[in-house]
């Protein structure tokens, strides 16, 4: 333990050259400053200009030694002083602002690291660092560790013994400090501040270490004599810092908080300790401020802070030790702080002393089981911190950490009667929510009372509910009720007080507070299925109050939303509640009126919300979940297909009477889509299959019933929404195509019933004659959009998509997967007039409307239109030969010919048409059919001739080839310049 003492004094020595070397550059700098002043007034004196009128030399005599005693012990040795000439401008300094006070000397010193300039820098000397300053320390250390070893040394050899050790340490301590004295009172003769210092401070070294020789190495005195002794010294200590400075003070630090430990036993006497401890940390605090070392006081309260853990390590405490302790950590916590003066580390020293001291009350209030002692020591900390800060606002953030740690202790609180707990919450509350609440109605500018006032009175009403009972039972609880509404007032008669200031926030702050404890409130007294209806009822309340401040903030908006939202979820949590949130889906089960009052209760805040609030987004948010609640509610009464067209109809009311409220159409319309997901995918699954080549047959299709009652609401709907999604600009995105989609998916729902197919025999009977009719229905709704009907305009678009519809549908179906020509369809007994020909007429309508609707795409279109016609042509010339079912008859030679001849016959046709309509497309197509249907003769057709009927056969050839010749070139000559 002794070493302690002679390390502590090491690193003291250390702190005080810092602070030796920092005043040393400060001097240089002035007198940098006065070279440079008396510089320019010579060069002034040189040329003969007398000095502005307005310019005052001063003067500045050097300082007495009494008034800067404190400050000599951080400069050199004394020297005579020069007068320091400095430059002053009465209008810029006026003349109250040039001399400072002292106390603002020792803050400025210790609270101002002045930059070392070039010229300190300059001036570091090593010789004198070395040589001149360090030497009297390192010797004052020297005489201390001396005297140490020298008693250790007694002890190894034997040669004195322990009484006469001790005796010479006291001796040896005593003569140091009288030696201390002499300098201080010689000390122009002795030139130097340091040497007392240095005497001083090994002094008190040497007699800390007599004491614990004699109380604790060698038991010549008793602990408690010791004790005394080593408190004796630290007030030593204390008191010759006023007049040796800095080194002495630095060793009643150390030393007054080594001593418990020092001689510390094995019974400690905790209110004598308590008391010793407070008064060594005044002490060192007053001693700090009175110095102009505000440090020191702050150092001290650390220590005293730190040794209060250590007292509460000593278990099994009486009631005194209780009461010592706790008033030990109120001296600490509360009253010491206010003593510090220091601008810098004043606050955060005052908010971390508050804290440290309530986590100590409140482990002492755990260790002492929760007594009732304990607890209004406690609360006397609170009311401590209360009272030093009612005239000081920036003492109150204090009271916020054991404002906390209060309620945190209140909650871990295991055993306790009902008026004893009832007892402490309301003191809780009255200390830490209700003085701020007193604050309010003096200053509202401060965050920390709003914070206050809302903040504890709802954590202890949490903390009520979690101790008394539990909301999961049905009993009433009406004691707990009446306490949280008490509770609820304080928070709401704070945002009564801060309605009428512009903080916007502090007041949502409080009413939210306020608005949860009603609602906890209510949970106590009413059945669990009222829940979502107090939620609504205090949140249309908070609406209502809110109103006029809705547009004006943000945060009411926020406030409301959150409440409103809080309703919301509230439904389902109850008894109840998930088989209602299951009836949504399922729509099963009886209506039920309770249910229905529940979902409109939480329905008609959002509606509120939508009707009252002016800010854009959140009325639209409001909307949306004002109708989806509304849906939900009828929910509850109706079947699936009624609340569906329920829907329907409300959406048709809107798009009529409130057009603008677009958000509460689209949240509708996806109920209803909801609704229609399964009939539409069961339709997407099986329309996949028979887009992969799998025939849809009536089995694999949504009842009517469903296409009725779900898909055809919800085509409709998306049709009365006028745009949902709105892009850059004024754009906007509308849903038209998709509900175009819908009524084609529902119609085709309603085509098939009509065939029935529902066997692949069915489907090779009927499913060209199907198609073709639904391709035909296409292509005429399409024209219809095209033209308008009904009053309604036309709509290209709509036409574009039903047209492209009809045209995929015949070139996959009709084309590719199930074309006549090689899958077995039936195309019907009579020649040319069957099936084949009015499905290919269908395919060519489809591409002629879309080349007309999209005339970009013409040329595209034109040839399409070409290869269709061809393959109709065939198709029919097939059918003459194979009859209703083309695929099974084999294809003869004449028939072959006849295909040819087909070919070229298409071939002229189209070259008419490309000159009468002047399109080079269809003249360029006619000459790529005729190029083949010529290397189709000469390759194939005449392959397997002889005789006469081959020569005939490149005779015809030969004389059509020439006529066609001569025709295209007499069209090509009518017509130069056709494209």
């Amino acid at each position: 333990m002794l070493w302690i003492l002679v390390l502590g004094l090491m690193a003291a020595c250390a702190a005080l050259f810092q602070r030796l070397y920092k005043a040393e550059l400060r001097l240089e700098e002035l007198e940098l400053r006065q070279s440079d002043t008396d510089a320019r007034l010579m060069d002034l004196a040189l040329r003969g200009v007398k000095p502005p009128a307005d310019t005052e030399v001063a003067v500045a005599e050097p300082p007495l030694p009494d008034e800067v005693e404190e400050e000599r012990e951080f400069a050199v040795a004394a020297e005579p002083a020069t007068p320091t000439v400095t430059l002053s401008t009465r209008s810029a300094e006026p003349e109250g602002e040039v001399v400072a006070t002292r106390e603002a000397a020792f803050e400025q010193e210790d609270e101002k690291v002045v930059e070392p300039t070039d010229f300190a820098a300059r001036s570091f000397d090593l010789e004198e660092i070395f040589g001149h300053r360090l030497p009297i320390w390192v010797g004052g250390i020297t005489l201390a560790v001396g005297g140490i070893l020298g008693v250790l040394y007694s002890i190894e050899e034997g040669l004195l013994t322990p009484p006469v050790r001790v005796a010479l340490a006291f001796l040896f301590g005593l003569v140091l400090l009288a030696g201390a004295e002499v300098a201080y009172r010689f000390r122009e003769r002795v030139g130097d501040d340091r040497v007392r210092q240095a005497l001083s401070g090994a002094g008190l070294s040497t007699l800390y270490a007599g004491f614990y020789l004699a109380g604790t190495q060698y038991g010549l005195i008793g602990q408690s004599f010791a004790f005394l002794g080593l408190a004796a010294v630290t007030a030593l200590a204390i008191f010759v810092s006023f007049r040796f400075g800095l080194p002495s003070a630095i060793l009643g630090l150390i030393g007054g908080f080594m001593a418990p430990l020092l001689v510390g036993g094995d019974e400690a006497n905790l209110p004598l300790l308590s008391l010793y401890l407070a008064l060594i940390t005044s002490g060192l605090t007053y001693t700090g401020n009175r110095q102009g070392r505000p440090w020191l006081g702050l150092a001290a309260l650390v220590a005293g802070l730190g040794w209060g853990f250590l007292l509460l390590m000593d278990g099994g405490m009486s009631s005194a030790d209780i009461a010592a302790v706790g008033v030990y950590a109120i001296v600490l916590g509360a009253i010491l702080p206010t003593m510090l003066v220091s601008k810098v580390h004043e606050n955060p020293a005052r908010l971390i002393s508050a804290a440290v001291a309530s986590i100590q009350l409140a482990i002492l209030v755990e260790s002492a089981g929760f007594g009732l002692l304990a607890w209004g020591l406690y609360l006397l900390l609170g009311a401590a911190l209360a009272f030093f800060a009612w005239e000081r606002p920036e003492m109150r953030v204090g009271n916020v950490m054991a404002g906390i740690i209060a309620v945190i202790l209140l909650s871990l609180w295991p055993d306790f009667g009902t008026f004893e707990f009832s007892l402490i919450a309301a003191a809780i509350v009255m200390l830490f929510a209700g003085v701020p609440l007193l604050h309010l109605h003096r200053d509202r500018e401060s965050l920390v009372e709003p914070a206050m006032a809302a903040g504890i009175p709802l954590a202890v009403g949490i903390v009520l509910l979690s101790q008394f009972g539990s909301l999961a039972t049905d009993a009433l609880q009406w004691p707990e009720a009446l306490g949280l509404i008490a509770l609820a007032g304080i928070p709401l008669y704070a945002a009564r007080l801060l309605w009428s200031e512009t903080r916007p926030f502090e007041t949502v702050a409080a009413l939210a507070s306020g608005a949860i404890l009603l609602f906890l409130a209510a949970l106590c007294i009413l059945p669990d299925w009222m829940t979502s209806l107090a939620a609504a009822a205090i949140t249309l309340g908070l609406i209502a109050v809110m109103r006029p401040r809705l547009d004006a903030s943000h945060a009411y908006g926020a406030l409301a939303i959150l409440f409103a939202v809080v309703t919301a979820i509230s439904l389902v949590p109850s008894d109840g509640g998930w088989r209602e949130m299951e009836r949504l889906f399922t729509g099963s089960g009886v209506p039920d009126f309770i249910s229905a009052l529940r979902w409109i209760a939480a329905a008609a805040v959002f509606a509120a919300l939508a009707i009252v609030d002016l800010a854009e987004k959140r009325r639209h948010a409001a909307e949306f979940f004002a109708a989806l609640l509304g849906f939900a509610t009828f929910a509850q009464l109706l079947p699936p297909i009624a609340l569906v067209w329920l829907a329907l109809a409300s959406i048709l009311a809107l798009r009529w009477r409130l057009p603008t409220r677009e958000t509460a159409m689209v949240a509708l319309t996806i109920c209803i889509a909801l609704w229609a997901l399964d009939p539409l995918f069961f339709w997407l699954e099986h329309g996949l299959e028979a887009f992969a080549g799998n025939p849809m047959m009536l089995s694999d299709l949504p009842s009517v019933r469903e296409a009725a009652g779900f898909l055809l609401p919800l085509a409709i709907a998306i049709g009365a929404i006028p745009s949902v999604v709105r892009l850059a600009g004024d754009r906007t995105l509308a849903l038209l195509p998709a509900a175009v989609l819908l009524v084609v998916i529902t119609l085709h729902v309603f085509f098939k019933q009509v065939f029935a197919i529902d066997s692949m025999t069915d489907f090779r009977d009927l499913g060209l004659a199907e198609r073709t009719a639904w391709q035909a229905l296409l292509l005429g709704a399409a024209w219809l959009a095209a033209r308008g009907v009904a009053g309604i305009g036309p709509n290209i678009r709509a036409a574009t998509v039903l047209g492209s519809l009809a045209l995929i549908h015949f070139a996959w179906f009709a084309l590719l997967l199930h074309n006549p020509l090689y899958d077995a369809q039936a195309v019907g007994p009579a020649p040319l007039a069957n099936l084949a020909l009015l499905s290919g007429a269908i395919g060519i309508g489809a591409l002629v409307s879309l080349r007309i609707w999209i005339p970009r795409f013409r040329v595209a279109f034109d040839g399409a239109i070409m290869v269709v016609a061809l393959l109709t042509a065939l198709t029919l010339l097939r059918q003459v030969f194979a009859g209703s079912i083309l695929p099974p008859e084999p294809m003869t030679q004449a028939e072959d010919l006849l295909r040819s001849l087909v070919g070229i016959v298409m071939a002229i046709v189209f070259l008419l048409i490309g000159s009468r309509r002047e399109e080079r497309t269809w003249r360029v197509g006619s000459l790529v059919l005729m190029t083949a249907m010529v290397i189709k003769v000469f390759a194939f057709d005449t392959a397997g001739l002889e005789g006469l009927i081959r020569i005939a056969s490149f005779v015809a050839l030969g004389a059509s080839l020439i006529g066609i010749g001569w025709f295209y070139s007499r069209q090509l000559k009518a017509t130069p310049a056709a494209q």
